[in-house]
């Protein structure tokens, strides 16, 4: 997401964060074949670790996006709930709804990618469409 606000020239607009909503990977960089991935596709993840979702991000953040249903109970219970509406699946952005494909258990990091990209540009384009008559004023 923040290489596509970044090429958009939009990366003032945005405060993007990426926050794990378990404990297992907290402190750690991103997962080897996820780095792959990602450098295959020119971004680069160097210096990024892991790092909990807070209570407090709710309050923080306009929106929470979480890749599957089990980010989403994760995100409620940590955050205390979801009064405002702000969680959200990635791929909901999408003409194809539902769960981005965990790489975890499928092995195929190229289709996660395309969920990724495909949900990101979704995400983009319905966050630019409420900012854009208001900056074109």
């Amino acid at each position: 997401m923040k290489d596509l606000v970044k090429k958009a020239g939009m990366e003032r607009q945005f405060v993007i964060e990426s926050a794990a909503t378990s404990t297992e990977e907290i402190g750690n960089p991103v997962y080897p074949p996820a780095r792959r991935t990602l450098a295959e596709h020119g971004i680069s993840c160097s210096g990024h670790a892991a790092r909990q979702l807070k209570g407090s991000d709710y309050e923080k953040y306009d929106l929470l996006i979480g890749m599957d249903r089990a980010n989403l109970r994760n995100m409620s219970r940590i955050c205390g709930g979801d009064p405002a509406g702000k969680m959200h699946l990635l791929l909901d952005y999408t003409a194809r709804p539902g769960e981005v494909a965990d790489p975890w258990y499928t092995g195929n990091f190229e289709e996660t990618w395309q969920d990724v990209l495909d949900g990101c540009r979704g995400l983009l384009r319905a966050v630019s469409d409420q900012k854009l008559p208001q900056d074109s004023e």
